[in-house]
């Protein structure tokens, strides 16, 4: 008998989202939407930073998620193909801007919620559980234009307005929601994550914390919403996860650490207990950073608590007071590179028993269930005699799935489940190329978006469809 093994009602699947995948820039009445406006290229970064207006740019730059991999015309086939490697999940999001073009319309855009409900249905046709990202960095552009978004507090009741309707309209067909993708992005991406920009000498610290606090409030709010319309939905958080190691045994490094670690970990102490924690409010006192929180605001909080926390998990880093230029990156995230890890080809260090780490750390912080909800190998991969043979990401894939199911099996950790990422070669958030594919079955679709976008399964469709049906025994 293997000693790799998932609980029988364990949900393994795949991940996409709506900006990554989906295209259709023209279809259904749909919206201009922040993801609209970031080009792929050298001036992407500083966009989705908010350091760099969109309107500045040139007219003849290239805009992929306009685009992406055409999931808007190909999700029947697509979740066809998922249904062929057995998957009992789907996590994929909700564009906002197709739903609600503009964003502050009191009814929503039918033909974009018919859209959705094609998408839900054909996943419930396989018996395949929708898992919805409400909001996976994705802001329509007139919410920016006109309230400057998040920076704003009526992008709490835009966003409640959305909530309001998905949680209606697929009541009894959705259960699983996430509230906000890699929250914790906010501070690293902010027009990506948020839709923000910066004027010049504006407080970016202050600014970014202010609209992280409206998305906290709008969370919270969206747990009780949908407790309210179907006790039945459970809705997590959503983190950008990864231990961090100190990079000596120096107290300094391990302190520092700890800072970068609470830096990410403060949202979801706040969507988990329903309260600021002490260390972000003595931050916010000594950086002189004006969130005040009323009583309203608190009782909000402690309402709406997460039923799970979800998290992406792509790689460990190092922290410390080395000003060592011998670093890499992982996820955005700057780290000292580690000398006892490999890299993938754009850098990121591959630890598959700091997932393991990662699982138990979160798990200790707050003793929930977890859902992994991103996590995978972004590479080149070579088509040859119409074949794609992605042993690394086989072995990458193992390596961490091996390391889960210890965290279950042998440290006692609740996980309801596992959606890789990028299930379908997908155009990456990072970098907006369509070289660095994550999928199971690659798209003939070159860097200009040119291509057939013919679907072709990789070796690793026909690993994973095993580790499946065997519920991770062949692993």
């Amino acid at each position: 008998m293997s000693k790799y093994q998932f609980p029988d009602n364990f949900l393994l699947g795949g991940a996409t989202a709506a900006n990554q995948y989906e295209g259709g820039f023209s279809q259904d009445n749909k919206g201009l939407s922040n993801v609209d406006l970031i080009p792929n290229g050298e001036k992407r970064l500083p966009i989705a930073k908010g350091l760099l207006d969109p309107d500045k740019l040139e007219k003849t730059v290239n805009f992929p998620a306009r685009y992406a991999v055409d999931g808007r015309n190909f999700y029947s086939k697509d979740i066809k193909l998922m249904a062929e490697m057995g998957f009992k999940v789907y996590r994929f999001s909700i564009n906002w801007s197709r739903v609600f073009p503009i964003g502050d319309e009191e009814e929503p855009n039918q033909a974009g919620l018919r859209y959705y409900e094609d998408v839900i249905d054909e996943c419930l046709k396989y018996k395949i559980e929708p898992l919805i990202t409400i909001n996976h960095f994705d802001v329509p552009v007139n919410l920016i234009k006109k309230y400057g978004s998040w920076r704003n507090q009526k992008m709490i009741d835009f966003y409640l307005n959305l909530c309001h309707v998905l949680f209606t309209r697929f009541k009894g067909k959705v259960r699983y929601w996430l509230t906000f993708n890699e929250i914790n992005m906010i501070l690293h991406l902010p027009y990506l994550a948020a839709g923000l920009t910066f004027e010049k000498n504006e407080n970016i610290l202050q600014t970014s914390y202010l609209a992280a606090h409206h998305q906290l409030i709008a969370s919270a709010k969206a747990v009780s919403l949908a407790h309210e319309i179907d006790p039945n939905n459970k809705v997590g958080s959503m983190l950008a996860a990864g231990c961090v190691y100190p990079e000596t045994c120096n107290p300094l490094d391990t302190w520092q650490a700890m800072q970068d670690e609470r830096s990410s970990y403060f949202f979801t102490d706040i969507q988990v207990r329903g309260y600021y924690p002490s260390y972000a409010l003595k931050y916010f006192e000594r950086k002189k950073l004006n969130i005040s929180i009323n009583d309203e605001e608190k009782n909000i909080l402690r309402r709406g608590t997460v039923d799970f926390i979800s998290f992406s998990y792509y790689n460990s880093r190092v922290i410390g007071n080395n000003n060592s230029i011998n670093k890499t990156n992982g996820n955005i995230f700057t780290s000292l590179k580690n000398p006892y890890l490999k890299s993938s080809e754009w850098g990121w260090q591959i630890d598959p028993l700091g997932f393991r780490i990662t699982l138990n750390q979160i798990y200790d912080r707050y003793q929930k269930p977890l859902f992994v909800v991103e996590n995978g190998l972004g590479s080149k991969d070579s088509l040859e005699d119409g074949k794609i043979n992605d042993y690394y990401r086989i072995n990458y894939l193992r390596s961490h799935l091996r390391e889960l199911s210890k965290a279950i099996n042998e440290d006692g950790i609740e996980v309801l489940g596992y959606t890789s990422w990028g299930c379908i070669d997908l155009i990456s958030a990072s970098t907006g190329e369509m070289k660095k594919r994550y999928g199971f079955v690659y798209v003939d679709m070159d860097e200009n978006g040119q291509g057939s976008l013919k679907r072709i399964p990789k070796k690793s469709f026909y690993w994973y469809k095993e580790v499946i049906a065997s519920n991770g025994r062949t692993l």
